[in-house]
C-alpha cells in the first residue's frame, strides 16, 4: 500500500507499531501544524517533539516495517488524543493559556494521559 507520493511523504516511527505517514514538505510550504499529530507521537516518544505540519496519516507496521491496519488500542490512543486536541483547542478559545509553554506541557501531560489509560 502507497499514501500519497515516495516525493511529498516521510514516514515517522513514533511506535514500534506505526507508522505516521507525514506531508514531507509540509513545513516548507507552511502548513497548518498537526497538533493532533504532534502530540501523539510525543506521547508516544515521551518527549516534546518538533512540529508537525499538514495532513498526517497513521498506519500500523509490521515487525518487518511494512504497512498494515492500526491495532485496536493504537486507533484508541489517535482518537482519544484528536478528542483532547479538541476539546483543548476550544477551551483554549474561550480562555487561552497563560503562555505558548504552559500550552504545550498542558496539551502533552494529557495526550500522555490518554496514551496510558487506553494502553
Amino acid at each position: 500500500m502507497q499514501v500519497g507520493s515516495l516525493d511529498d511523504v516521510d514516514q515517522g516511527v513514533y511506535h514500534c507499531r506505526a507508522v505516521l505517514h507525514i506531508h514531507g514538505s509540509g513545513r516548507t510550504l507552511s502548513l497548518p501544524q498537526n497538533l493532533t499529530a504532534w502530540a501523539l507521537a510525543s506521547a508516544w516518544r515521551g518527549v516534546a517533539l518538533c512540529p508537525l505540519a499538514g495532513t498526517v496519516v497513521v498506519t500500523g507496521r509490521t515487525a518487518d516495517g511494512e504497512v498494515t491496519a492500526l491495532d485496536d488500542d493504537l486507533a484508541e490512543h489517535v482518537q482519544a488524543v484528536a478528542d483532547t486536541v479538541r476539546e483543548m483547542l476550544a477551551r483554549w478559545r474561550r480562555r487561552p493559556p497563560v503562555s505558548d509553554e504552559a500550552a504545550i506541557g498542558e496539551l502533552l501531560a494529557y495526550a500522555a494521559r490518554d496514551v496510558a489509560s487506553s494502553r
